[in-house]
């Protein structure tokens, strides 16, 4: 039934992801390995199963991203509801609040938030320090561990199991105070507990459950209370606890008070109980009650908190003398006023009440990693050779093997590790070194690299203009096409032997770039452009009629399959006549000189007189032009 109950509740203690900085103070202060980190979280995880409650996360959290169960919106339901309601208050209150003047008006406070009754606990720390001095007294060579701290019982529960018979078998003060309390009031009655533990929130689930204390408060939850209200010590009148009242109990925050409430010899030689409190101390304690008790022979009276006087859910977690000499001077104001007589009567009367309870088998112990594993993670860390391993304990765990071990088993990461960290920081920074040297470089061979990407592309677009420049001066056509047939530049007198059409064009679009040449010239000339696009071959001097003149073409691939030029010249033009007489003339001499060579011997003088004739042509036409240019 407790597992159902606490499976529809929050974990007692969980991280608020929006508030962690990923300090991991948590995960070094956590005694069993109960916060999780792993690479693919963005920040650690409490592991509910393991967490044994003692809130030592909670208090090492500076930025305040552990939290804790809150209970507020169900006490003031309980409040509101119609029902009796019994607030029972740990003696801690002398501790905690020591801003207010007499603990007669923190009862008064108490009662305005809407409580019926208000009940001191330290009457149940005296029923319970009774019981204890009965146990041991028959324990008869049996020793025994305390249970009054839910958190050491969670501690031995998941991961000392083999100790679960050396718990003493009593339920702890706030339970025995609500025993009480339901067989004065009625068991209707509404138990709220108040005090400086947060892992009372679960520790109730145990009994009736969870009806025998419906409700716990914290002390920091009490202080949102009073604030909310606006209840102040001015505005409340004195009131005592109803009874019965505690006596010595009150002692129960100093770690060895419920000895001593119970009469408990306490002294050095006779005494058979320790007394430690306090992480470091129970670790130890725990470690050698398992190993050692035949030879320790004393009962464990063990307090995670240093007893309650600095719980995890105070106000305050400093000043431990301070708060222990409070604790003492209320503890004495209390016993002093007491009515012995009825005190005694009600003890008598309440022992009679079955404290007994049990435990179980929760154990959570991760087995041993291989030793390969831990390996694995010291040589990852750079601690493979023993000599290597500092054991500065800034991670958080006795050792640094003890790390790997953590590591292996998957409730650690490596970058936990502070050397770790220091050393890929180190390398980090080396790296980025190089890289910046690099990119410095990189980035000066790109500037000299545009630099002279730059000159050539000034270079490149000088002699481009130069060319056009060229092209556009030339008496002779010129025009480049693609594979497409479309004009990719032509001159102005490829524009002129065109025709008009062309002149017009060309006035929207300069050198008619982009035009298909197919709607400028005939299809028997720019079949020939397709031939050399398609063939590669080029088209030498063909002579072609277009309109009322005689073009002279010659056409040359500049592209393999994707560019062609052509050179375009009007045979009947003043420029071009006169050049093509001469070179057609040179061409009949050289193509029949052979020829003529050959029957000369048949024709004699006469062929030489031809030659000769048809040289002073040649002669005479350059002459002439000669004479036209001129003048």
């Amino acid at each position: 039934m407790k597992q159902s109950i606490m499976a529809d509740l929050k974990p007692v203690l969980y991280i608020n992801d929006e508030k962690c900085m990923n300090s991991y103070s948590c995960v070094r202060v956590c005694p069993v390995n109960a916060i999780e980190v792993k690479p693919h979280r963005a920040h650690p995880y409490i592991l509910p199963e393991r967490c044994i409650g003692c809130g030592l996360c909670y208090v090492s959290c500076s930025p305040h991203a552990i939290e804790f169960r809150d209970s507020i919106s169900e006490v003031k339901v309980l409040l509101s509801s119609g029902r009796k309601t019994a607030a029972l208050i740990e003696p801690s209150i002398a501790s905690e609040f020591d801003d207010i003047t007499d603990y007669r008006k923190f009862v008064a406070m108490v009662r305005a938030l809407g409580f019926t009754y208000v009940n001191e606990i330290s009457f149940g720390v005296d029923l319970i320090a009774q019981a204890y001095a009965r146990l041991f007294s028959k324990a008869e060579g049996k020793y025994m561990i305390t249970a009054n701290c839910p958190a050491i019982v969670k501690l031995i529960e998941k991961f000392h199991p083999e100790m679960i018979p050396s718990l003493a078998p009593l339920v702890s003060p706030m339970i025995a105070t609500a025993m009480v309390v339901k067989e004065i009031y009625g068991q209707d009655v509404a138990a709220v507990q108040i005090g400086p533990c947060i892992d009372a929130k679960d520790e109730v689930l145990h009994y009736q459950s969870g009806k025998l204390i419906e409700g716990v408060l914290t002390f920091v939850e009490l202080r949102h209370l009073f604030d909310e209200f606006n209840i102040q010590e001015r505005l409340v009148k004195l009131s005592d606890f109803d009874p019965p009242h505690g006596n010595w109990g009150a002692l129960y925050p100093l770690p060895p008070g419920i000895i001593q409430a119970g009469g408990i010899k306490r002294d050095m030689v006779s005494s058979r109980v320790i007394t430690a409190a306090g992480k470091e101390e129970i670790l130890e304690a725990v470690h050698d009650f398992d190993k050692y008790i035949d030879t320790i022979k004393h009962h464990f009276n063990l307090f995670f908190c240093h007893g309650c006087l600095l719980g995890p859910a105070m106000q305050q977690h400093t000043e431990r003398y301070k708060r222990r000499a409070l604790v003492r001077k209320y503890a004495e104001k209390r016993s002093a006023a007491i009515d012995e007589a009825r005190w005694k009567k009600d003890i008598d009367k309440w022992s009679k009440l079955d404290f007994s309870r049990g435990f179980s088998n929760d154990d959570h112990r991760i087995p041993e990693p291989p030793e390969e594993a831990i390996q694995e993670v010291l040589k990852i860390i750079g601690k493979d050779n023993p000599n290597e391993e500092v054991n500065c304990g800034a991670c958080g765990y006795l050792s640094c093997r003890d790390f790997a071990s953590t590591v292996a088993k998957g409730l650690a990461i490596p970058e936990m590790c502070h050397t770790f960290n220091l050393r890929n920081k180190q390398e980090y920074i080396e790296t980025l070194r190089q890289t910046n040297r690099k990119l410095a470089e990189t980035k000066k061979a790109l500037k000299e690299s545009e630099e002279l990407a730059r000159k050539e592309k000034e270079m490149a677009q000088s002699a481009s203009d130069m060319m056009n420049n060229m092209l556009e001066k030339l008496p002779t056509g010129v025009v480049i096409v693609d594979n497409n047939l479309k004009i990719l530049h032509s001159n102005r007198s490829f524009i002129n032997t065109i025709g008009e059409d062309a002149r017009a064009i060309s006035d929207i679009i300069p050198g008619l770039a982009g035009a298909d040449i197919k709607t400028l010239i005939p299809f028997n000339i720019y079949n020939m452009f397709t031939f050399v696009i398609k063939e590669d071959e080029p088209v030498v001097s063909k002579d072609v009629h277009y309109e009322d003149r005689m073009l002279n073409i010659s056409i040359f691939p500049i592209k393999k399959n994707k560019m062609c030029g052509a050179i375009v010249r009007d045979i009947f033009s003043p420029e071009v006549q006169g050049e093509e007489v001469t070179n057609r003339v040179s061409e009949v001499i050289e193509k029949n000189l052979e020829m003529v060579q050959k029957i000369g011997f048949l024709l004699g003088e006469g062929a030489s007189e031809t030659e000769q004739m048809l040289n002073s042509i040649i002669e005479s036409y350059k002459s002439r032009r000669a004479e036209q240019k001129k003048t």
